[in-house]
């Protein structure tokens, strides 16, 4: 299985496309949170906060999670190697679970370097160290959880078929929904006392609580089941392929 997680890997860094996404990831979070005047910009705000950091970055890997994810099926259907693949010595659920690791290793890859926020920010604070540790790692760990998350849901999309650019749509469609659709479905307070469940299933209610540096077990388990049930969907789709 580490075969296949590498060769991911190396499929990623081995095209300019892998270093665009970081790339722009950093350059987003970097303009809001230094160059644009507004709320989000850091020294305009004042405080010594990374919190407009994990208040802009699920926004971004809404669309970036999905350009990373989009070819890890969809490429191996559409060049006829999905086959060779099924072909080789490992299960379906390794051949889904190693691409879902390479996708969180990729994320983990691209907020590595915002470590260099959270180090100017605590030199800027009016006494140097005046920032949240704590709260501020608790928070890079609700990310994590939240890129886990989107990973399984858009490779999902990937999985359903043989065209990049529609598993993108689809992956950037699904990640939308599960993060803010369910808060909008349970605003229009249609369902009576359902209401609360409904808001319960979206990922924005667990990773707000996440973000705000405290980790709670029930938010653990809900984006544990969460990548869970979605890997095991592309798991029963590339199994599928031999019905």
């Amino acid at each position: 299985m580490r075969a296949l997680i590498a060769k991911e890997i190396r499929s990623f860094f081995s095209s300019v496309i892998g270093y665009l996404v970081i790339a722009v990831y950093l350059l987003i979070n970097s303009a809001f949170l230094w160059v644009f005047p507004g709320n989000f910009n850091l020294l305009d705000g004042g405080y010594a906060t990374l919190g407009d950091l994990f208040t802009i970055s699920p926004w971004v890997f809404m669309f970036l999670i999905p350009a990373l994810t989009m070819r890890m099926f969809a490429d191996e259907k559409k060049a006829g190697t999905m086959e060779l693949l099924l072909t080789k010595p490992v299960t379906d659920f390794q051949i889904v679970f190693s691409k879902f690791l390479a996708g969180l290793v990729l994320v983990l890859f691209s907020l590595l370097p915002t470590l260099l926020y959270y180090f100017t920010v605590y030199q800027l604070g009016a006494s140097p160290g005046n920032v949240d540790s704590a709260a501020s790692f608790g928070s890079y760990l609700g990310l994590l959880f939240l890129g886990g998350g989107f990973v399984s849901i858009a490779l999902f999309a990937s999985a359903l078929t043989d065209n990049q650019i529609v598993a993108f749509l689809l992956g950037m469609f699904l990640c939308f929904f599960f993060y803010y659709g369910f808060d909008q479905i349970a605003g229009f307070d249609l369902f009576g006392s359902a209401d609360l469940l409904i808001l319960k299933l979206g990922i924005n209610e667990h990773y707000v609580s996440m973000s705000r540096g405290v980790i709670d077990s029930r938010d653990a388990l809900y984006f544990f089941s969460l990548m869970a049930i979605f890997i095991e969907a592309s798991r029963l789709v590339i199994q599928s392929r031999k019905w």
